[in-house]
């Protein structure tokens, strides 16, 4: 810890990115120290060193690694939105690899990694598919056959890996849809105007980031022993629609576990509020 007052030197991978910005902003405003790497220039003066370059350089990341106490990997493909899906499967791999293996013999002891609810294979899926109980935990079975929600349960394993070999800290953290001001109003125009397709596929999670960025700073502050995988989300639903109505329009057979409130969202936040503290997280449409 720099001069033992419990602020580190933070790597931040992807740090030009939507979420990284705003974790650049969250690491800043509490002290700690950024170094920041991504493919694209990074367009903040703030950090105090900045690596440009692709994360699968071995060269590259051991440089951005130097002198770092903790790691929050961003850096990824962060859609499959793409012609070549087993490309864009090995370079999320690989990166994952790269950055976590190296955090690990470098003796960085905390680290964060976004992972993605798209882990559990639901949001991309080639033919529509409903969970097999809600609200969704960390222990739901994995349907996943996309490439992209592969390369997070990858990633997740990695992270375990890494933990067993070297001893180190990890967070994966299973993102919603993420966003903030205009991207995330014109998301919820989306699904007010089509609760349906991808959104239902969703299950309607959703964050803004600036809560995002607040989970990932808590996380690294903590810095808790062992691996740890845990859902991440609003506590509510991008819809303005009750809960109840979207099971039964969209997963009517679901198995509903637990009361939900009114507009109760579908995923189980106990595991990362026992780990992290219940976050202040900000109202979707249907609780305002």
């Amino acid at each position: 810890m720099r001069g033992g007052d419990g602020l580190m030197r933070v790597l931040v991978t992807g740090a030009a990115g939507h979420i990284g910005g705003h974790v650049l902003d969250a690491l800043l405003a509490a002290g700690h120290e950024v170094v920041a790497t991504d493919r694209v220039p990074v367009d903040d003066p703030r950090p105090a060193r900045v690596h440009i370059g692709d994360l699968r350089d071995a060269e590259l990341v051991s440089a951005a690694m130097d002198g770092v106490e903790a790691v929050v990997h961003l850096g990824a493909i962060p859609h499959p939105d793409v012609d070549d899906g087993s490309a864009l499967f090995a370079a999320n791999c690989l990166t994952a690899h790269r950055v976590l293996d190296s955090a690990g013999r470098a003796g960085v002891r905390r680290v964060v990694a976004a992972s993605s609810l798209s882990a559990l294979g639901l949001a991309w899926a080639p033919t529509p598919q409903s969970p097999r109980y809600v609200p969704v935990d960390e222990q739901h079975p994995l349907v996943v056959q996309d490439p992209y929600g592969l390369s997070k349960v990858a990633l997740e394993e990695i992270a375990r890996a890494t933990h067993r070999r070297y001893g180190t800290g990890i967070v994966c953290m299973r993102f919603p849809f993420v966003g903030t001001g205009e991207r995330l109003a014109r998301h919820f125009e989306r699904v007010a105007a089509d609760p349906g397709g991808r959104n239902a596929a969703e299950l309607w999670g959703w964050l803004d980031t600036r809560d995002a960025a607040e989970a990932v700073r808590r996380a690294l502050e903590a810095g808790p022993d062992g691996c740890h995988v845990v859902n991440v989300a609003a506590p509510d639903t991008s819809s303005p629609l009750p809960t109840a109505e979207l099971l039964r329009r969209y997963h009517p057979d679901v198995r509903v576990r637990a009361e939900l409130p009114e507009h109760g969202g579908l995923f189980d936040l106990s595991a990362g509020a026992e780990l992290l503290g219940r976050l202040p997280t900000r109202p979707g449409p249907g609780s305002r």
